[in-house]
């Protein structure tokens, strides 16, 4: 009996000793939540998965700004990707049922499902289950390229679209073929590159959408910018100054160097050797010409010139890109 007269709140004897069983039980079940990878912002997907739990297969760079990297995650750890620079193409191999977006639980991958992820993009993943898959990685820069040659856009007024989780016959097989290739040698690294730029044309062509209602700002006008291409097409063959281009325009230096860049995505020089290397690879792929004529057609002054540039984007000489060709056929 309490002093107040109320009687006394009976507690039963083992309540206590209960109440420390759960909530250690609850401490417990806390402390075994799955871990979180935090990477620091802008961090590639690629070194965000290195620094995490995920076994790496094998990877390669297969030239042209593409890579490409084996996965297998067999440990539970949740993953978050920050706003990286560059865009990732996912396609899941084996497994994968226990794999989904944050707040998404309904949402699952599998083998065959595809998730497209563009460079800026913000997603947590949840990690419960294994998982064996293949990733894609693609520059900024490689995608505008092919917007501006192909749909004649400027890569500022195209956006990839951030898919998760669908099946695409197509661009699945092709997510295999590159799978299959095991990039270690020259051969399979540039198959492996061919079906990376064929992989690239089906998304720029089927899972990008033309930004609208974006202010835009600076840039040449479509006449202006088609013609700097043209010029620098026609002229890949002889000495090209950003100098003589802006004069072509009526247009100084400074600003047509600003200007070119917000129109295409890239400085004029650069844009000139992704045409010079381009124009070299036609000119392989076409028979025996020797190679200080392929480097003069190419706008090269000689063949060692030539070579060294080709050997930085593609990874391989000119003589065994040139070898390839003939054995595709």
């Amino acid at each position: 009996m309490r002093r107040d007269g109320k009687p006394a709140l009976h507690i039963p004897a083992d309540f206590c000793s209960r109440f420390r069983a759960n909530a250690y039980a609850r401490a417990k079940l806390i402390s075994m939540e799955t871990p979180i990878h935090r990477p620091q912002p802008a961090s590639p997907v690629y070194e965000v998965l290195s620094q995490s739990r995920a076994d790496l297969e094998r990877e390669a760079l297969l030239g042209d700004g593409l890579r490409a990297a084996l996965w297998r995650r067999e440990q539970l750890e949740d993953t978050i990707y920050d706003r990286p620079t560059h865009h990732t193409l996912s396609l899941y191999l084996e497994d994968g049922y226990d794999v989904y977006l944050n707040g998404q639980p309904s949402r699952r991958g599998g083998p065959g499902k595809l998730c497209l992820l563009p460079a800026e993009h913000e997603s947590y993943w949840r990690i419960n289950g294994r998982i064996r898959f293949v990733h894609f990685y693609f520059t900024q820069e490689q995608f505008g390229e092919l917007a501006v040659r192909m749909l004649d856009r400027e890569p500022r007024l195209l956006a990839l679209r951030q898919n998760i989780y669908w099946e695409d016959d197509r661009l699945a097989g092709l997510g295999r073929q590159l799978a299959a290739q095991h990039w270690q040698d020259s051969e399979s690294r540039l198959n492996a590159n061919a079906i990376g730029h064929e992989m690239l044309a089906y998304l720029l062509l089927n899972h990008s959408d033309r930004q609208r209602g974006l202010p835009v700002r600076g840039g040449l006008a479509p006449t202006l910018r088609r013609r700097a291409l043209e010029l620098i097409d026609h002229r890949l063959d002889g000495e090209l100054t950003v100098g003589e281009l802006a004069q072509a325009l009526s247009l100084s230096e400074y600003h047509f160097a600003r200007m070119f860049r917000e129109s295409v995505g890239e400085a004029p020089h650069r844009w000139i050797m992704r045409r010079r290397l381009a124009r070299a690879r036609d000119l392989l792929s076409r028979g025996d010409l020797p190679l200080t004529v392929v480097a003069h057609r190419s706008g090269f002054s000689h063949a060692s010139h030539l070579t060294r540039h080709f050997r930085e984007a593609l990874g391989v000489t000119p003589g065994i890109y040139r070898l390839w060709t003939q054995n595709r056929g």
